[in-house]
């Protein structure tokens, strides 16, 4: 007997219900090309509730460097094994990367911003995706999101919200000012606080990111190059 195809979300809410223990969120699912090995992606990403269940995670209380790549080398497998997928992928460990980028603005559910950046439409500018699960075939998945949620946003607090304009509607995102910016005492702000750009966000705001967590993030990318 042929069996029904799933649902478009059961790929999605198999995955969600894998995810949410370890403070984790399925952040949208994409097909490979036609001339590529069928499959489907499905981004993981961190959820409201992910900066407490990391903290008491063993990589973030050794004190060990790259903390938080280590964990989801150790938990995103988890997931994997039990949604049934057959690898994984992750946004670090290169060069080369993984297109996480394109896959996100092939997902349907995030797109560029003003500012240049990606905005998703649950997690606005406070995206941090940590893999993706790849699945043999591919699964059927609900219809990409025609609108930007930009596009319901008519003040646009982002754009003026970076105090030294890195992130602008006119130009590329600036990171060397953002990174001298933030290395200086008028970037205490950004450093405890978080990028106002990403905090002027409204859908940013309804996502409710510790300030904790902000700052973690931050503190790693002053320490890049």
């Amino acid at each position: 007997m042929k069996q029904n195809p799933p649902s478009p979300q059961a790929v999605l809410l198999k995955v969600q219900g894998m995810a949410a223990p370890y403070g984790l969120m399925e952040m949208g699912g994409l097909h490979s090309p036609p001339d590529a090995p069928a499959q489907t992606h499905v981004l993981i990403g961190t959820a409201p509730d992910f900066w407490q269940r990391f903290v008491a995670s063993p990589e973030y209380i050794d004190g060990a460097p790259d903390a938080l790549d280590r964990w989801s080398l150790r938990v995103i497998p988890l997931i994997a094994k039990a949604a049934g997928a057959i690898d994984v992928a992750y946004p670090f460990g290169g060069p080369p990367y993984a297109p996480f980028i394109a896959w996100a603005k092939a997902s349907g559910q995030a797109f560029d911003s003003p500012t240049g950046m990606l905005v998703h439409n649950r997690a606005g500018l406070m995206i941090s995706y940590r893999g993706a699960l790849i699945f043999e075939g591919r699964l059927t998945l609900p219809a990409p999101s025609a609108h930007s949620p930009c596009d319901q946003c008519t003040d646009r607090p982002c754009i003026p919200a970076c105090p030294i304009g890195a992130l602008s509607d006119t130009h590329f995102y600036d990171v060397p000012a953002c990174k001298a910016h933030i290395r200086s005492p008028q970037g205490s702000a950004c450093m405890t606080h978080g990028c106002a750009t990403r905090l002027a966000c409204p859908v940013s705001q309804s996502f409710n990111r510790p300030t904790e967590q902000t700052a973690f993030h931050m503190r790693a990318f002053k320490g890049n190059s």
